[in-house]
């Protein structure tokens, strides 16, 4: 454990297994153990979540000065001589009966189950479990699978109840698609009758769920967690940059898992990131080049097409040279390109831009601010832009949990309703064209109270007492291309002549 942790003063000693830990003050049992070496098995918790107790799986003996006695960790926070004991008789036959309640109609089709392999329950069973069921009667059975949308799957007779993906759809994302329906023993996990799961994020549910229950129809039965070759990457959809994992088989990409890092997406993937690993092997998808003979592209060889270019590149003077970019190609992409056409031939006709439009003498010239640093507890955030939820999903989310967790507060400025408009404190709707008026107004002396562009006096009021605040965090953006550049410009650049 990092010096730094030990001796932090808002530490607390907590006995572990008989060894002396210093957990953080508030901290979760389950975490603090993990921190320390110490793994508690568990199904329904999930550390970006909030902790529900359902499984039990995470049952240890704990002892807060009243005797031992058998306690989720997921629920129980540490607090100063606190003594856990997660390898006790008692804690492991409660681990066994855990399991062996789960498993009473779990159908044992690992085999052709996708989830095989990287299972939770399986790897717990053998590690935990009762290694034979006590059970002979017949196992539940029902259909399957059922399609709840285009994208995911659901086969009921695998679910052990945990509550990730309603709890996922529901505290995370804010669609509340899948719940729990009916009780007692017929509960099952569900959408709502002839309501598909159509969720922007829905393929998270696939990835969090720990028994195969939820699986992708992009994935079903392609592949085994043991053939495929797994390399960390950034997907390129949009320009959050989420962490991805990119699982290939057979000279073949499988399909992207989210991966959890702190500052940007937190393991979480929008369906259009995740599926997009589609795309890769699609027919339609460029392959080879194509040359032109006559009226049709011709497939050719790569040295006949990169001579051909060479070629007319030579002939050309640096004034006739056009290069549009991909917009969605890397950082290092981008400039390896840029400077072959900038540096060796000599031309500024240079564009690689996803219908933004901005000057980038203005884009470059704002100050940065990691995602952190925007969706900071308690903050206030100017959104100026696009529909954040169609544009930037992953975004969304962290702006979402921001708010709602952390009780940060947004401003929107768009000229319609979007994603983020039942987050906002305050939402403002100009009149396209207006936009850089109204930013002039919210900076503009609170004596001047009128209706500009369209908004009333009392939502700029509202929205002025907002922006007054000094942690202030502003993200832009050219909502539509319909919409002139400069209009986001002028309202750019009257926010950095208000707040510079």
């Amino acid at each position: 454990m990092p010096e730094s942790e030990v001796s932090a003063p808002d530490g607390v000693a907590v006995e572990i297994n008989g060894v002396e830990i210093v957990a953080q003050r508030g901290e979760l049992l389950i975490d603090a153990a993990e921190r320390a070496g110490t793994y508690i098995p568990r199904f329904c918790y999930h550390e970006r979540m909030k902790p529900v107790g359902m499984c039990r799986m995470c049952l240890v003996e704990v002892d807060t000065g009243r005797g031992p006695a058998l306690q989720p960790s997921c629920m129980i926070e540490c607090t100063p001589g606190m003594k856990v004991d997660t390898e006790s008789e008692i804690t492991k036959k409660a681990q066994d009966g855990v399991l062996e309640f789960l498993l009473a109609n779990h159908p044992l089709d690992c085999p052709v189950c996708d989830k095989g392999g990287e299972c939770p329950l399986q790897d717990q069973t053998m590690a935990y479990g009762p290694g034979e069921s006590r059970f002979v009667e017949e196992k539940r059975h029902k259909e399957k699978p059922i399609p709840i949308s285009d994208l995911v799957l659901l086969d009921r007779e695998r679910c052990i109840l945990c509550d990730r993906c309603t709890r996922f759809a529901s505290d995370v994302a804010g669609d509340p698609l899948i719940h729990f329906i009916h009780r007692g023993n017929n509960t099952e996990v569900n959408t709502f009758p002839d309501q598909p799961f159509a969720s922007y994020f829905s393929g998270n549910t696939v990835q969090i769920c720990p028994v195969g229950a939820l699986t992708a129809t992009t994935y079903r039965f392609k592949a085994r967690p043991w053939d495929l070759e797994t390399t960390e990457s950034t997907c390129q959809t949009c320009s959050v940059g989420c962490r991805i994992s990119i699982d290939s088989s057979r000279d073949e990409v499988q399909r992207f898992s989210g991966v959890d890092i702190d500052p940007v997406n937190w393991g979480w993937l929008c369906d259009k990131g995740r599926f997009g690993s589609q795309a890769i092997n699609s027919p339609d998808r460029l392959g080879e080049p194509l040359m032109r003979q006559g009226s049709e592209l011709e497939p050719t060889k790569w040295s006949s097409a990169l001579s051909k270019a060479a070629s007319l590149l030579q002939n050309a003077t640096p004034q006739t040279i056009g290069v549009i970019g991909g917009a969605r190609l890397t950082n290092e992409d981008q400039y390896a390109y840029a400077k072959l056409f900038k540096g060796v031939l000599g031309t500024d006709n240079v564009d690689a831009q996803l219908g933004d439009g901005l000057p980038a003498s203005i884009v470059l010239g704002l100050p940065r601010a990691t995602i952190d640093e925007v969706c900071e507890p308690k903050g206030t955030i100017l959104l100026m832009g696009p529909d954040i939820k169609e544009e930037l999903p992953v975004l969304f989310l962290r702006l979402r949990h921001a708010v709602v967790e952390d009780k940060a507060k947004i401003v929107e400025i768009s000229a319609r309703s979007t994603g983020v408009s039942s987050l906002a404190a305050v939402s403002l709707h100009p009149r396209p064209g207006e936009t850089g008026e109204l930013v002039r107004a919210l900076f503009a002396s609170a004596d001047g109270n009128r209706e500009v562009a369209g908004v009333d006096a009392e939502t700029i009021a509202r929205a002025r007492a907002l922006l007054a605040e000094q942690d202030l965090k502003v993200v832009v953006g050219r909502a539509s291309v319909a919409e002139r550049s400069d209009v986001v410009a002028d309202a750019i650049t009257e926010v950095r002549r208000a707040r510079p």
